[in-house]
């Protein structure tokens, strides 16, 4: 590489590309990038001249950082189409609406200020799965670009499009009141557009953009984003409380009564309200969500499966396609809705949208709505720490030793495991719906512990107990991030 292109390898991430702008990615390695990319496109498309949709988020180098990009990409020969501020979904609809070869969007998502990033995908609706992005590496580290006289067009007026898409086949009857928080993030410039579009009254929470980010990070899974919203639905007496992070791609809610409703839990009262239209339909899950969709009795009625799939956006995202599921819903707040209600790609605002149709639909709180879901008794996420050289044989090596416990029907809490499945670490279940989650966490050198029981908090304990003695008992595993 010559003197003055900066591109530090740990930058490229297992669905998605993000670094710290300048410190770890100079200009001259965005431009890199952009070549390793448009070289990865024409490659898989076997055209010489791809159209790839290029946009970007409202950061104060956001738009430095997508020239760069866009160098890249026209000097491999790459047909740029550029729809300018843009939200990710908005980018990933673009390929579908203007029947384009692939996506890139210049995001860094819900990250602190000075990170950028680069979300892409070449296949509609799709984006790059860790064996795309291992090849974008190598692409773009060793320097293979392909060269080409590539071309650039603005495209005006596409945010225009892309709301009319959502508020036209979405209107409500029903007068919803509902708190839209954007922690000043792009969602502010679509988001409360798009929910009035389609019937509700929107109080505004942080809607205005401000790439300082002068209250907290736009996450809906920040406590003190949370904390503002539940805040403004009790003070307005609102409907609902929607969370939108810094791209759009995912939402955090909050009910009337100003309680966090965890993701997992949304996606079962969606699936619910879905299943009773469209019969017969399959949902997919992360292996972190609720057992209850399991055993759910609407699901049931309506002939419904659900497949617990593994945890990543992208992995969910591509089951949903396989599977030709209805919807995906994961634990961390990516929803993925395919057609007829979307393209299979997650959007927050439509992902809101399908929580307005449920609250449409019934006439109750959504305090009420929840209430009806079983009651069960969950541990947060807990990441005890393990070495990353080490971390996916340890579970390996787990796997085989919770395998024999069920064949030798050896009880837990006085149980047998009924249950077990190894598509991402080991979930392991029992007669009652109880069950337990290892795995290797895919960003960090850490395991991902989750329990879960409809019965008891003891038993849910129990079963923590019994998994934390298992970790300790292999030597390798440290202290947890935090523990129950």
């Amino acid at each position: 590489m010559s003197q003055n292109i900066k591109i530090d390898p740990y930058g490229f991430r297992e669905y998605d590309a993000r670094w710290l702008y300048e410190k770890d990615i100079n200009s001259y390695g965005i431009e890199n990038l952009g070549k390793g990319l448009g070289t990865q496109i024409k490659i898989h498309t076997q055209k010489e001249n791809p159209r790839v949709i290029v946009g970007h988020d409202y950061r104060s180098y956001s738009d430095e950082i997508k020239n760069a990009l866009k160098y890249g990409l026209i000097s491999t020969g790459c047909n740029v189409e550029d729809v300018g501020l843009s939200l990710s979904p908005m980018v990933y609809f673009a390929q579908f609406y203007l029947d384009a070869d692939a996506v890139a969007m210049v995001t860094a998502s819900h990250n602190e200020n000075g990170w950028t990033g680069v979300k892409m995908g070449i296949k509609k609706g799709l984006t790059h799965a860790p064996e795309e992005m291992k090849e974008l590496k190598e692409i773009t580290l060793n320097e293979k670009f392909t060269k080409g006289k590539g071309n650039e067009k603005q495209i005006k007026d596409f945010d225009k499009i892309y709301k009319e898409n959502l508020i036209n086949k979405n209107k409500i009857k029903k007068k919803i009141k509902a708190v839209v928080a954007c922690g000043n993030g792009t969602a502010g410039v679509f988001a409360p557009d798009i929910l009035r579009g389609i019937g509700c009254e929107i109080i505004e929470l942080d809607c205005n953009l401000d790439w300082n980010f002068p209250k907290y990070n736009p996450n809906p899974e920040d406590l003190e984003m949370l904390h503002e919203i539940a805040k403004a639905v009790k003070d307005n007496n609102a409907d609902i409380g929607f969370g939108f992070d810094g791209d759009g791609d995912r939402v955090g809610v909050i009910d009337n009564s100003g309680n966090e409703i965890f993701s997992d839990k949304i996606g079962l009262l969606i699936a619910r309200n879905l299943s009773s239209k469209y019969k017969n339909s399959k949902f997919v899950v992360d292996v972190k969500s609720t057992g209850l969709y399991s055993k759910d009795k609407i699901l049931m009625e309506n002939n419904c499966e659900t497949i617990y799939w593994k945890t990543g956006h992208s992995h969910i995202k591509r089951k949903v396609n396989t599977e030709k599921a209805l919807a995906g819903f994961e634990k961390s707040g990516h929803f993925f809705f395919n057609q007829p209600l979307g393209f299979g790609y997650d959007d927050g605002i439509n992902s809101a949208i399908q929580v307005c149709h449920l609250l449409d639909n019934q006439n109750k709180k959504m305090s009420e709505i929840i209430s009806e879901l079983p009651n069960t008794f969950q541990t947060p996420t807990m990441a005890p720490f393990c070495k990353d050289e080490e971390k996916y044989s340890v579970v390996e090596e787990l796997v085989k030793i919770i395998q024999g416990i069920k064949q030798k029907k050896t009880k837990i809490d006085n149980q047998n495991i009924t249950n077990i499945l190894t598509v991402n670490g080991i979930r392991f279940s029992f007669a009652d719906g109880s069950w337990g989650l290892i795995r290797a966490s895919s960003n960090k050198p850490s395991l991902v512990i989750v329990t879960e029981s409809p019965t008891s908090d003891e038993r849910k304990k129990k079963i923590f107990d019994f998994i934390d003695t298992l970790l300790k008992s292999t030597g390798k595993v440290g202290e947890y991030d935090q523990k129950i």
